[in-house]
């Protein structure tokens, strides 16, 4: 079938190739006719020849070296999982004269476009490696690049090769540390194991012991019952000056909390002990619960749950005591099972719960699996020792069981009983003698053993019983058990020294037995005896001290947890299941003394930027460190403070940029003037200009576009192969695209009759140094107190017009963010007067895009202090904000006088949700907690169009993307300035121009992922009105169409 020269039918047969290899049968014969069929046209065929060969290519490495080239032409193919296929059968082909190919394919694997393939280039770096370990430097820099990569597929699989190749270069994570921790709920589940082991490891060498400050808790909290206020202040104090969390340390305790709910017992598993070993001993206890939920799993989890928890449980009972019912045996659990949850009982028993475990072990000791009866005894020994208002009665509860049929119970409670009366001989005569009684009827070699060792130590308190003892086993010493004749040796020895008129000659007898014995343990020990004991001239010095040698006082023995000694082996990992050291385990290191530097995990604003907006891999043009914005917006401040002369080659620069940050697919390199304009075309000029400029930057850019005849994509169009990821990383791009865009149109539409013989001199100038930058130095961002009317279609200038002749727009839609049409004067309150001791804060959002990032909400806070004393320090402090959301501070403002009133801006990335934004407003002496909650139609940023690209961009959302109702429209509301203005004051919307007066259109992106939503109302007969919304954002959808439907409704 493979021969034939139908697709159809090699379809067919791969199929059931594929199916013999899934039930693991030998499929190795037909490599030779699979092999040919690399090449075939037929996709599907294709796939299931790569799922072949990623099999079997290792063993048959001659034959599938002569498919390479046609390998190295698949990693160009437009599907993405051929393109991942091959790069997987590249790196199974396991032959050294290969690796420079294999270098090649994952360097530009690790720039492709799709994550899928970035993600099989991870999984390439452990093979090539493992293969050429002389490849590591090239290998670093390559996992140093997909590090930087914000796709949740690649994430996970780039933290494995990093773990492989060079788990010790921290170095790498610190810039890409925040960004894996908030990607961490987005990743799958075994990505999550992987990345939370690192960054355990990383943490314990970055963050200072949470676990001091918890001592010290413990030595303040016990305070005099005449202690002043403010000896009690003095004593905050000194805990706060002792230890204060890194926020860095705290969000990965924030974000990885939630992952304690996963159905993922690894996840599960990593989440608890990332908390046992980062987190302070008081928050630690929130892991027990998810743990006691994973024994409901089959046996394998519960095996390795419980022996995590039983070396928690030595060191912290109380987590596990609420749940001490969930560690019952059933009748139903293995041996392994049963031993791990009695391990753990004992480690939890206290004063409080003894009585009911002991009545517990009673019922276990009963049980027909005699190993875990024993276990069970051993355990009742324990808790003897443990608790000592139970020794006496767990004792006489071992004694009961030396009447037990089985002799295993028996023997083990012989053990058990023997550890016991060394702790406090003197008061149990008579369980020695019982002991002796049950010599004849016991055959366990250890109980024997221990009953000999018993009577011999304390052979003073019975000196009736012991010689009868020697007597009775002289007779059998032939046929006992090694360890058995060592003890009945000693305990003749001992009898020789403290009675010897009545045993002198049976312990001859005995040593003359030892000396023939066939074991040479037992004849040496019978030589050493002798001559220590009986007296003649060749015996030493040693003689003479017998007595005190064989008769010391003996430490009681310790009855310890087997779990005891495995802390030292991170929770979790196999060296800890098999209590010692596997081979690839990677210790925790020691907290540090002295937390390192902080700022190393900072990112610069403008190299995130590039992160997002660039093609992996591509070189950008560098830019001062001092800075805030993203780099397009630093090319617009540039252009801003310099003379404006020379534009077109600035703006043709700047179009160069914004075609490679927002058309990902079809630049394939850097354009070579980007170094050479950017750098030339700047000059000075005034600030007032820069805010003139914004008025007419839709127009002019719309024009723009059209004379440059180039396609621009929408921002939160995908590629057809790429994730969820892409509109991520789309909209991210739209934001340089939207910054780059304003600097070449203002410059345009400045200075449109300026002629061209101003550039040459304008491109001989440098530009100066850009000053520092300060985030409430915001001159050009006046908060703006009354609705500002802005004409949604500029004049244009004559020369503009001009250029519109005989142009026609590009098949792809022209989407440009717009100024706001309408800034709402409504406040919210923030803080009341009352709560605030004084401080009162209000505030509301000012829809000035930009500010902090395409991403950010602006919001303007106004605090005033209506007491009459000064406010000091007035700032934010503690946030507590959901998963993934982001706030930019403003900065703290040092005092605000009686009466005073101050307005500061801040940024709150929202990530597309109407979720509340919760934080302390702090002054020097109080933190008072206020939470911001945004309207959805403040989380828009509006944008224009034409209205062809509208109804081009609404067909393509239609079905689940579209909802819609009726309403009723008050006579007064069907003007189409009334309808525009209650739309655009009620969310924050672009007007699109209609043709038609009873449709008004209206068009906005997400500020987040800049998915966009396009907003119909259409007049009807009788005074109603269709409202329609076509949003990718179904959920934001809906709640924007409830709160536009009031806004023009009756009343």
């Amino acid at each position: 079938m493979l021969e034939s020269s139908k697709d159809s039918a090699k379809l067919d047969a791969m199929k059931r190739i594929v199916g013999m290899i899934a039930k693991g049968k030998n499929a190795s014969e037909l490599f030779p006719a699979v092999v040919k069929n690399v090449a075939s046209k037929n996709i599907e065929i294709k796939k299931l020849v790569y799922v072949y060969l990623m099999r079997y290519a290792e063993e048959q490495q001659d034959l599938a070296l002569l498919s390479i080239s046609t390998f190295q032409r698949a990693l160009k193919d437009p599907n993405q999982l051929i393109r991942a296929s091959a790069l997987r059968v590249l790196s199974s082909i396991r032959v050294p004269i290969i690796v420079p190919i294999m270098m090649l394919a994952i360097k530009e694997a690790s720039s492709d476009l799709s994550p899928y393939v970035r993600k099989n280039a991870a999984h390439a770096i452990q093979k090539l490696y493992s293969l050429d370990p002389e490849q590591k430097e090239m290998l670093i820099e390559v996992i140093e690049k997909l590090l930087k990569d914000r796709s949740t597929l690649v994430a996970g699989s780039v933290v494995m090769a990093f773990e492989e190749v060079c788990p010790d270069r921290i170095d790498l994570i610190h810039k890409n540390y925040r960004k894996l921790c908030n990607l961490l709920v987005d990743v799958e589940e075994w990505g999550q194991v992987v990345i939370i082991h690192m960054l355990t490891r990383y943490a314990r060498t970055q963050f200072l012991s949470p676990w001091k400050v918890d001592e010290v808790v413990d030595e303040y909290s016990e305070s005099n019952f005449y202690e002043s206020d403010e000896e009690q202040k003095e004593k905050d104090q000194k805990l706060k000056a002792i230890y204060t969390m890194d926020p860095d340390h705290r969000l990965l305790l924030r974000n990885t909390k939630p992952l304690l709910q996963s159905r993922n017992a690894a996840v599960v598993m990593a989440v608890a002990q990332l908390y046992w070993h980062l987190a302070p001993k008081s928050e630690a206890g929130i892991v027990s619960k998810s743990l006691v939920r994973l024994l409901r799993s089959n046996r394998e989890v519960q095996y390795i749950v419980l022996q995590n928890i039983a070396t928690m449980s030595i060191q912290r009972k109380g987590m596990f005591e609420p749940y001490l019912k969930s560690f019952y045996v059933r009748s139903t659990d293995p041996t392994m099972i049963k031993t791990l949850k009695l391990e753990i009982m004992t480690n939890l028993a206290n004063e409080a719960n003894i009585s009911t475990l002991l009545r517990e072990f009673q019922t276990y000791v009963k049980s027909q699996d005699k190993h875990f009866a024993a276990a069970t005894i051993q355990a009742i020994g324990r808790c003897a020792t443990n608790i000592t208002e139970v020794t006496d009665t767990c004792l006489n509860g071992l004694v009961c069981l030396l009447s037990n049929r089985d002799e295993i119970v028996v023997a083990e409670s012989v053990v058990v009983i023997k550890k016991l009366l060394q702790t406090q001989p003197a008061h149990h005569g008579e369980i020695i003698k019982h002991m002796a009684k049950l010599l004849d009827n016991i055959t366990v070699p250890v109980a024997r053993a221990s009953i000999l060792w018993l009577i011999g130590e304390y052979c003073e308190r019975v000196p009736k019983i012991a010689p009868d003892v020697l007597r009775k086993t002289a007779k059998s010493f032939t046929n006992e058990d090694d360890l058995v004749k060592l003890q009945i040796l000693n305990l003749g020895a001992k009898l020789y020294l403290t009675n010897s008129k009545q045993t002198k000659l049976l312990t001859q007898y005995v040593l003359n037995l030892g000396k023939y014995d066939q074991s040479y343990d037992i004849r040496d020990r019978t030589r050493f005896i002798r001559q220590l004991i009986v007296p003649n001239e060749k015996s030493g010095a040693l003689s003479k001290y017998a007595k005190k040698i064989f008769l010391a006082q003996k430490p009681a023995p310790l009855l310890e947890s087997p779990f005891k000694d495995r802390d030292h082996f991170q929770l979790g990992t196999l060296s800890h299941t098999l209590n010692s050291r596997a081979t690839g385990y990677l210790e925790l290191s020691d907290w540090p003394e002295v937390a390192p530097d902080p700022s190393v995990r900072n990112v610069d604003v403008a190299e995130s930027a590039k992160e997002w907006t660039g093609i992996p891999g591509k070189p950008k043009k560098e830019k001062p460190t001092e800075k805030f914005y993203s780099e397009s917006e630093e090319e617009e401040d540039d252009s801003a403070s310099t003379s404006s002369s020379g534009s077109e080659s600035d703006s043709k620069s700047e179009k160069e940029d914004e075609d490679e940050g927002s058309t990902d697919e079809s630049s394939g390199s850097s354009s070579p003037s980007e170094e050479s304009t950017d750098s030339e075309s700047d000059s000075k000029e005034s600030a007032a200009k820069k805010r003139c400029r914004a008025v007419n930057e839709s127009d002019s850019q719309d024009i723009k576009k059209k004379a440059e005849g180039i396609s621009m994509k929408r921002s939160t169009s995908s590629s057809s192969d790429t994730e969820y990821t892409s509109s991520d990383e789309c909209s991210s791009g739209s934001k340089s695209e939207s910054d780059s865009k304003s600097d070449s149109e203002s410059g345009k539409s400045r200075n449109a009759t300026c002629n061209k013989k101003e550039e040459k001199p304008v491109q001989d100038r440098k530009t100066p140094k850009k000053q520092d930058m300060f985030l409430l130095d915001l001159d050009d961002f006046c908060p703006v107190t009354t609705p500002v009317a802005v004409p949604t279609a500029a004049a244009l200038s004559p020369s503009l017009a001009a250029d519109l002749e005989g142009l026609s727009l590009s098949s792809s839609s022209v989407i440009d963010v717009t100024m706001q049409v309408s800034v709402p004067t409504k406040t919210h309150e923030l803080l009341h007067r009352m709560s605030g001791k004084g401080l009162a804060a209000h505030y509301h959002f000012s829809r000035q895009p930009g500010i902090f990032g395409d991403r950010m909400v602006p919001v303007q806070v106004t605090v005033t202090n209506t007491t009459d004393q000064k406010i000091e320090n007035i700032h934010i402090g503690e946030k507590k904000l959901p998963p993934g959301m982001r706030m930019h501070e403003f900065n703290p403002i040092e005092f605000l006088e009686p009466g005073g009133s101050i307005t500061a801006t801040m940024g709150i990335d929202f990530c597309d949700s109407t979720q509340t934004a919760s934080f302390q407003l702090c002054t020097k002496d109080d933190h008072f907690s206020v939470n911001i909650q945004p309207p959805v139609g403040e989380l828009l940023l509006p944008v224009t169009m034409s209205e062809k690209d509208f109804k081009k961009e609404q067909g393509m959302l239609t079905g689940m993307n579209e909802t819609s109702t009726t309403i009723a429209v008050a006579p007064q509301n069907s003007t189409r300035l009334v309808i525009i203005e209650r739309v655009v004051k009620a969310a924050n919307l672009g007007v699109v121009p209609s043709g038609e007066d009873n449709i008004h259109r209206f068009a906005a992106k997400t500020m987040h992922s800049g998915s966009l939503m396009l907003v119909t109302v259409e007049l009807k007969e009788s005074s109603t009105a269709q409202l329609i919304i076509n949003t990718e954002k179904t959920v934001i959808g809906s709640v924007l169409l409830r709160e536009l439907k009031p806004v023009l409704s009756q009343g």
